[in-house]
C-alpha cells in the first residue's frame, strides 16, 4: 500500500465561505459552479457525463473509489467535471472486476480532487443557499487573490456549453441493417442513451450541436432525438430553430433532459435556473398517464416553467418531479412529440423508466 501526500485544501464559495479539506496527491485550483449527487455508486458514469461539464461536483456517499474503475462504465471520452470533492477517498478497491483505481482514472485527465470534507455540513449549505460558482484550492494563503479569480468565472445562467461537449463531426452507432433509423441531435448525449436506441434495433447518426433540419433529414430517419447536455438551454438557438422546424414536419421526436427543455422552449415554454438541481439515482417521478411511480435517475440544473406548461394548449404534462413538482416529463397533443426531465438509460440508476426507448419506437411505427 502506497502512501499518498496530502496537502491541505480549501473550498471557497462565490459567497466568500470556506471549507476545509485536503487534495488527493496533487496541487492546483479548479473554478465551476459547485453541486451535488445524491448516488451511493456509478461514479465513474457521473464524472464521465458531458452534463456535468464545467462543475464542481460534491459526492454525498461517505466513500468515494471503494469499487475502482472499469474501462466500460463511462459516457464519454474523458472526465466532464471541473473537479471532485468528497469525504473520504479510497485509494484501494476491492471489486474483481475493476481495471483501475479511481485515483488512477482521475490522473488520466489530471483532475483536480479534494476529499476529507465536510460534506454534510457543504451540501447543507448549498442546498439552503443555492448552487453557486466555487473554486477548490491548495493556494490556502491566497484566498484574495482566488476570488478575485473566482469573480470572473460566468454564471451558469446564461452559459452555452452544449458545443463544449458536442461531436465535432457526424458518426454512427448500432447496425447500419437495424430496421429503424434514428437522427440524434447530440448537445452531451451519453453513450448509454445510444446503447439503448441500439438495442431497439436502431441505427442512429448522431450530428454536431449546431445541425440543421436539412442535414439531418438526409439521413433519412424514421425519427429524431434531442440529446441531454449542460448548461442554459436557451442561448441554444439553432436546436430550437432545428426542434421547431422538426415539430412542423410532425416527425417523431423525442428529447432527454436538455432535449426536454429545448422541446419546450420550441413551443414558447421558458425555462429556469432552479436553485438547487436534480442530481443522484433515486428521484421519485409520477407518470400522470399510468398513474405509476419511477424511481429515477437525474442530472439537470434548469427545468421548465410548470404554470406555463399547464396553459399551453398543445402540451400535456405526463411526468412530475414528487419532491417539488416540477415538470419531468411532457408530449405534444397534435404532434408525434414527448420528452422526459430524467434518464431513462439508468447509466448509473434504476431501470424504471426504460419503457421510454419503447415508446419512442411505438411512435415511430405508428407515425
Amino acid at each position: 500500500m502506497k502512501y499518498t501526500k496530502k496537502h491541505k485544501a480549501i473550498i471557497l464559495l462565490s459567497d466568500g465561505t470556506i471549507f476545509h479539506g485536503k487534495s488527493i496527491g496533487k496541487k492546483g485550483s479548479a473554478y465551476g459552479e459547485i453541486c451535488f449527487n445524491t448516488g451511493a455508486t456509478g461514479y465513474q458514469e457521473v464524472i464521465t457525463d458531458p452534463s456535468y461539464f464545467g462543475q464542481l461536483m460534491v459526492a454525498t456517499t461517505v466513500h468515494l473509489g471503494n469499487y475502482g474503475t472499469h474501462k466500460e462504465e463511462i459516457e464519454s471520452d474523458a472526465i466532464q467535471i471541473a473537479g471532485l470533492i468528497c469525504k473520504n477517498f479510497s485509494f484501494n478497491y476491492s471489486r474483481p472486476a475493476a481495471n483501475a483505481s479511481l485515483e488512477e482514472f482521475l490522473e488520466q485527465d489530471n483532475l483536480f480532487t479534494i476529499s476529507d470534507v465536510d460534506t454534510r455540513a457543504l451540501v447543507s449549505y448549498i442546498r439552503d443557499h443555492g448552487a453557486m460558482n466555487a473554486v477548490i484550492s491548495t493556494e490556502v494563503d491566497q484566498i484574495e487573490n482566488l476570488k478575485k479569480k473566482l469573480a470572473e468565472v460566468p454564471e451558469m445562467e446564461g452559459l452555452e456549453l452544449a458545443s463544449k461537449v458536442s461531436t465535432k463531426e457526424a458518426y454512427f452507432v448500432g447496425n447500419e441493417n437495424a430496421t429503424y433509423r434514428i437522427a440524434a441531435l447530440d448537445l452531451g448525449i451519453k453513450r448509454n442513451i445510444l446503447r439503448n436506441l441500439a438495442k431497439k434495433d436502431v441505427y442512429i447518426k448522431v450530428f454536431p450541436y449546431y445541425a440543421t433540419f436539412e442535414q439531418m433529414d438526409a439521413f433519412n430517419p424514421d425519427g429524431f432525438f434531442i440529446s441531454n447536455g449542460p448548461g442554459d438551454p436557451e442561448p441554444l438557438d439553432s436546436a430550437i430553430t432545428l426542434t421547431q422546424e422538426i415539430m412542423k414536419q410532425n416527425r417523431p421526436l423525442f428529447g432527454i433532459c436538455l432535449g426536454h427543455q429545448i422541446i419546450a422552449l420550441a413551443n414558447g415554454i421558458s425555462t429556469y435556473k432552479m436553485n438547487n438541481g436534480h442530481r443522484g439515482i433515486n428521484h421519485p417521478v409520477k407518470n400522470l398517464i399510468t398513474g405509476k411511480g419511477e424511481i429515477t435517475s437525474q442530472n439537470h440544473g434548469f427545468a421548465i416553467n410548470r404554470e406555463e406548461t399547464e396553459n399551453h394548449p398543445d402540451i400535456e404534462i405526463t411526468h412530475v418531479h414528487l419532491n417539488d413538482n416540477t415538470v419531468a416529463g411532457l408530449r405534444m397533443k397534435s404532434k408525434n412529440v414527448f420528452s422526459v426531465q430524467y434518464h431513462p438509460e439508468a447509466s448509473p440508476g434504476p431501470n424504471d423508466a426504460n419503457y421510454l426507448f419503447d415508446q419512442f419506437i411505438e411512435n415511430i411505427k405508428n407515425k
